[in-house]
């Protein structure tokens, strides 16, 4: 990868978590480049391997040789999901930095939907596919059973200490780089309860959250089973709320300001 001082003024880094993505990757990484690359964004497409079996290496690096902002970063075995998210963005280097799942189901288009609400003063700004579903002019397509389950899931997060968050699960959340470096300094949880503990901890140190609809459609192949996962992130949720207790999570947010992000910084085309 380029030499950090190179990177040090970037508009934007995307992480890609992939586990086993050959077959599903090479789209969204075609939709994020051409959409950067029309708004003149300055960028990086971080796709954080973590350590698939199949070709995703290969298939990321052979795309890398003609899109010089995407980088591979390797993780010999699987951590998963929330373990090759900390690894990107702890990597990351772009004054915002946004995760996005890679398969797709959040069109790269809905990033600026996310960016208006960080102009508009949120910390940080996490897709919504429950918000969209309650709104005309959005489009949410998911499986019924996907539905059912998400609805109990979220009745345990906002019991849990997790207020006010319709959708906690999207794959599409956007950070100021500072708070980035400030959660992911202190995540833990490896696994797909790591967007509970990022909002946890947001909530307890006063960052301001917005809830922003986006499209979505659900694709196939999805990596997530329903059942064996959710109960999965059910007990990261207990170890969440178990490391609030012991003061885990305690540490002060980075000291240096936060200045707003304006229209010119983002670089947005006119609309």
């Amino acid at each position: 990868m380029p030499s950090r001082g190179a990177l040090a003024s970037l508009d934007i880094s995307v992480i890609i978590p992939a586990y086993n993505e050959a077959a599903r990757i090479l789209p969204y990484l075609h939709a994020i480049t051409s959409h950067l690359q029309r708004q003149r964004r300055t960028c990086e497409v971080l796709v954080v391997d973590d350590g698939s079996t199949d070709t995703t290496a290969t298939v990321v690096t052979s795309f890398a040789r003609t899109a010089p902002d995407v980088h591979l970063i390797q993780i010999p075995s699987s951590q998963g999901k929330g373990a090759a998210v900390r690894r990107g963005m702890q990597s990351a280097v772009g004054n915002l930095q946004l995760f996005a799942d890679a398969d797709g189901a959040t069109p790269i288009q809905e990033l600026d939907r996310l960016e208006k609400a960080i102009v508009d003063g949120a910390d940080l700004a996490i897709g919504s596919r429950t918000l969209a579903s309650r709104l005309p002019g959005f489009t949410v397509q998911a499986r019924l059973h996907r539905i059912l389950l998400g609805m109990v899931f979220n009745s345990a997060v906002r019991q849990s200490g997790i207020r006010g968050i319709a959708d906690t699960q999207c794959g599409f959340k956007l950070f100021r780089r500072n708070v980035a470096q400030d959660l992911f300094s202190v995540a833990s949880i490896d696994g797909y309860g790591f967007d509970l503990e990022l909002l946890y901890v947001a909530q307890q140190r006063g960052y301001r959250i917005a809830e922003v609809p986006v499209n979505w459609a659900d694709q196939p192949g999805s990596k997530v089973r329903i059942l064996r996962d959710g109960f999965a992130m059910l007990r990261e949720l207990a170890n969440i709320k178990q490391n609030g207790v012991k003061g885990l999570y305690d540490s002060q947010p980075i000291s240096y300001p936060i200045h707003p992000v304006t229209v010119e910084q983002l670089d947005l085309p006119p609309r």
